[in-house]
């Protein structure tokens, strides 16, 4: 009998589970960084933690879920395991992947009590205890400065909650209250996922279930290696100096319908918060594999097969415990811009000028001026992408990978704060010329209504995007507080920094790179109007 048709159900029913698993998530979560921003992602994997699909905010959270739940698995008696149960890390050296601030949580699936599949969420909470608030001190020197870690643990044994977990969690939180609605949305999320598989494997059988996931990653695999082979075969490198002045080498290999990463020659680990564990590494690696492969596809455990990673112990990509990964997040970003460089160096027709390379992590914390409890806002910035060939660059979007996320409302900023939004405008900074020239980024500030305190953590602040084929470089990322007192005062990376009632925090992010000769760009605009069958005047140029 032909299953070809059911077999395709099965896989469009787990893409619509998954999506079912974030709408709860984001309607439950107590946390704006999760509701409306979108800091979050959801998966469900195989019972040996293969991705079969996921739903995610944040694009680079794709990978990180099969990888907790492999860790998960490799240290976990089998026998230990039953339904009910709901498992919970954050620890990067333990399965987390990526820092202390991003919770995930893990549903084993069983039907005829053997189990099928696993069920996940992450999400970015607002305080998970640390040093300072927003738990992102930029001088943490090991990841004990960066709050609470969790390590693979059982949260709810059999349905029934291990109350002392909890415990230890609220209490580890400068918002109790906000950190337990944030984990009962993660475990309804999880919940409600194993539910709708349960139901799908119990409408069409275990076996044929089995068998769509294994037909989704044998399709998917043989889609990138059908892309790779169209590619030329070929080795590309790159030098390049970031902010900090570290010098980073890597190479990129496209050969036999693989992808090989080499990142040997990375710095060494970071004695502050700007490391990535290995597997937040290999994530990077995999978007560029998925970037140039099948982009427009959903991603498994197939999207990835072909891609080898190579990295050095002790690297800022492959850090010795308890180096601090705080800010993974621009390390990663960081390293997912330079592969694109790499590749384009060799393929500038293919790929986009530089873009502002920065989540531009801005953590505002206080007192609320209104009813006296304690916020704290966790918010990541837009920015302006790079232009390609025959296209100027995006303005105002999230960096690459953060890019299917939202600006937090101003209304829910106000609200939920107590602070005012003075301004969100386009940035007029120069940079980012070129024949089609980059995108704008933002100019926000933001108004204190109340003392608190301010963290940050900018990339691209002395090193700007990078031009493509002769366009200029973009413009850098920074914040400028302006204090009460007539004193202004800028700043890239510092945490714990003290604000009084009417200082104003400036923030201003960066344009992309230009694509390009600064010297076309009116020749390209004649071309383009005349494409489209417009009167051009020199009137008008």
């Amino acid at each position: 009998m032909d299953h070809r048709f059911t077999i395709t159900v099965i896989q469009s029913s787990l893409l619509a589970i998954a999506e079912e698993m974030f709408a709860v998530l984001k309607r439950t979560a107590m946390s704006p960084i999760i509701y409306e921003v979108l800091d979050a992602g959801v998966a469900i994997t195989d019972a040996d933690g293969r991705l079969a699909c996921s739903g995610a905010g944040i694009p680079s959270f794709v990978g990180v879920l099969d990888k907790t739940v492999k860790a998960l698995i490799d240290n976990t008696e089998l026998s230990s395991i039953h339904p009910g149960d709901v498992f919970c890390t954050n620890d990067p050296y333990q399965g987390g992947v990526t820092h202390s601030s991003d919770v995930i949580l893990m549903v084993p699936v069983f039907a005829q009590n053997k189990l099928i599949a696993w069920t996940s969420n992450i999400a970015h909470w607002s305080d998970i205890g640390g040093a300072t608030p927003g738990s992102l001190p930029t001088d943490a020197k090991d990841i004990f400065c960066e709050g609470l870690r969790i390590p693979m643990i059982k949260i709810i044994q059999a349905g029934n909650e291990i109350e002392s977990v909890f415990s230890i969690i609220q209490t580890n939180s400068r918002l109790p209250d906000m950190i337990l609605g944030d984990l009962w949305a993660g475990i309804a999320a999880a919940r409600r996922g194993a539910i709708r598989v349960s139901e799908l494997v119990n409408r069409y059988g275990v076996d044929i279930f089995q068998t769509a996931m294994e037909d989704s990653f044998y399709i998917e695999e043989s889609r990138v290696k059908n892309a790779l082979s169209k590619l030329e075969n070929d080795t590309y490198q790159l030098e390049s100096i970031l902010d900090d002045g570290s010098i980073h080498l890597i190479s990129v290999t496209i050969r036999d319908e693989m992808l090989l990463v080499d990142l040997t020659k990375a710095p060494d680990q970071h004695d502050g918060p700007y490391n990535t564990s290995r597997d937040s590494a290999m994530i990077a690696c995999q978007m560029l594999l998925k970037v140039i492969s099948t982009p427009k596809s959903p991603a498994n455990d197939g999207s990835f097969r072909a891609l080898k990673v190579l990295t050095r112990k002790g690297s800022c990509y492959d850090p010795i415990a308890p180096a601090a990964q705080g800010y993974y997040f621009e390390v990663r970003m960081s390293l997912f811009d330079m592969l694109l460089q790499c590749l384009s160096e060799g393929m500038p027709n293919l790929f986009p000028a530089g873009h502002f390379a920065s989540i531009c992590g801005t953590v505002i914390s206080g007192i609320h001026p209104d009813h006296g409890r304690r916020f704290t806002m966790v918010e990541p910035q837009m920015g302006g992408w790079g232009a390609s060939l025959g296209q100027d660059g995006v303005d105002a979007m999230f960096s690459l990978t953060h890019g299917d996320t939202y600006r937090c409302p101003a209304e829910i900023s106000e609200a939920r704060y107590g602070i005012d939004v003075d301004r969100v405008a386009l940035n007029s900074s120069p940079g980012g010329d070129g024949q089609w020239r980059g995108g704008r980024g933002l100019e926000i500030s933001y108004r204190m209504r109340g003392t608190g305190q301010l963290s940050v953590g900018y990339s691209r602040s002395v090193v700007p995007p990078w031009g493509l084929a002769g366009g200029g470089s973009g413009s850098v990322n920074f914040v400028e507080l302006h204090k009460v007192s007539g004193d202004t005062i800028r700043y890239s990376s510092k945490s714990g920094i003290l604000l009084d009632k009417g200082d104003i925090i400036r923030i201003r992010t960066g344009s992309g790179g230009g694509w390009g000769s600064k010297k076309l760009r009116h020749q390209s605009a004649i071309d383009s109007d005349l494409k489209d069958g417009i009167n051009v005047s020199n009137e008008v140029l």
